[in-house]
């Protein structure tokens, strides 16, 4: 058995995302699924805070950090070509099962069984609705700024993915986009004017 768990893991950092677009910055995985595991914890945080929830936070933030880990197997096939029709949906449903699967193989069975609820699907529905919705926010953040730096290659998806995040009907998510997405709109010297 080999023990190649991690040192997997730690090459996320060579899969890149947006394969389809310019990017004036690329991303790869570990990048956006460390954003993704940020959001995901402050959402949680929200809905504990102000909604009555009692989702717990870190569970959301592991659950977050680990959503893309198959993709150090499939690599990252990008959203319209992944949600194109059904069948290619589930096909890379399939597919990402059996890369969770070999990832599972390469720790020890004592390791793995801790460790498949994390690299699966999440079993809680909230905890699974928190992390789509913060990976969703994660996107759209991501063509905020490639807007900011003059890149209008990601106009349409940014348009597409607010109309998406509008429509969730999480409270936690609405509260986040009132109170906290105008920020990243704005440049490092209009963050520090605000902060004064």
């Amino acid at each position: 058995m080999s023990e190649n768990f991690f040192a997997y893991l730690s090459r996320m950092r060579y899969i890149t995302r947006w394969s389809l677009m310019r990017n004036s910055c690329e991303e790869n995985i570990q990048e956006h699924s460390h954003m993704v595991a940020v959001l995901a914890h402050g959402l949680a945080m929200i809905r504990n805070c102000y909604f009555g929830g009692t989702v717990d936070a870190g569970a959301v933030a592991v659950a977050a950090l680990y959503h893309d880990a198959s993709e150090i197997l499939t690599g990252d096939l990008p959203t319209p070509i992944k949600y194109y029709n059904p069948a290619i949906r589930d096909a890379y449903k399939a597919i990402e099962a059996v890369a969770q699967d070999r990832l599972l193989g390469m720790l020890p069975p004592e390791l793995a069984e801790g460790f498949a609820p994390v690299l699966k699907e999440p079993e809680d529905e909230t905890v699974a609705a928190l992390v789509k919705a913060a990976d969703k926010l994660s996107a759209y953040i991501k063509c905020v700024e490639e807007q900011k730096a003059g890149n209008n290659e990601f106009r349409a998806a940014a348009e597409q993915i607010y109309q998406t995040l509008r429509e969730n009907p999480l409270p936690e998510v609405q509260y986040f986009i009132e109170h906290f997405l105008p920020a990243f709109e704005l440049t490092l010297d209009e963050l520090n004017e605000t902060n004064g």
